[in-house]
């Protein structure tokens, strides 16, 4: 899935996908090393959720954060929760893989604009 948004993102003009990671603890040596304008985040992750990821980056080292997730649909508790953590935006994506269109693309890629 990281791979699929990474393509769309670099789509388009004046985006620059600059890394992915596949758990939080490889995305934070990826922030530090690449220092993306923004972070595109998943709340399932392996290692630590998604939740708990965004609000020890907020703390170390805040950033614009988009989290994209099968979990937060609108106004739910989990997109409610990643806005309190410091997210910029919550965005469901969606759960069928056969339906996925650019605006609704799931997460993963470390990006700039």
């Amino acid at each position: 899935m990281r791979k699929i948004l990474s393509q769309q993102l670099n789509q388009h003009r004046g985006i620059e996908v600059v890394g992915t990671a596949p758990d939080p603890y490889i995305a934070r040596d990826k922030i530090v090393a690449l220092n993306p304008d923004v972070l595109t985040l998943d709340v399932e992750m392996p290692r630590m959720d998604g939740i708990t990821f965004l609000r020890k980056l907020m703390e170390h080292h805040p950033m614009p954060v988009i989290v994209l997730s099968s979990l937060t649909p609108k106004g739910g508790k989990t997109a409610m929760e990643a806005l309190a953590a410091g997210a910029v935006e919550v965005m469901s994506k969606p759960r069928r893989r056969a339906r996925l269109i650019p605006s609704e693309m799931p997460v993963g890629p470390l990006w700039r604009r």
